[in-house]
């Protein structure tokens, strides 16, 4: 056969395709994937699973303490209930 070129590979390669499957890809909605430095990209991934982790944990608390059946409330311990009788009034 005679050589073709890359532009016409594609056409050809397009058509068959189309001839066989009537599947199209989605469209990008992002932009393409781009170099990083080494560095930024060991950041972004300890990033990343610190935040994992993160979530991991407090999936747990929160599966333990439904298992327990245990009502998480917010403690204060310096909250308005100790610090009323803290408060030093002049009676002057």
């Amino acid at each position: 056969g005679s050589p073709i070129t890359a532009e016409q590979r594609r056409l050809r390669d397009k058509k068959h395709l189309d001839d066989i499957t009537a599947a199209r890809l989605p469209p990008l909605h992002h932009s393409p994937a781009k170099l990083l430095p080494i560095e930024e990209s060991i950041a972004i991934q300890i990033q990343q699973k610190e935040a994992y982790e993160e979530m991991q944990a407090k999936l747990a608390a929160q599966k333990l303490a439904e298992r327990l059946n245990i009502k998480m409330v917010r403690f204060e311990p310096e909250g308005e209930a100790s610090m009323q009788y803290r408060e030093v009034r002049d009676e002057d």
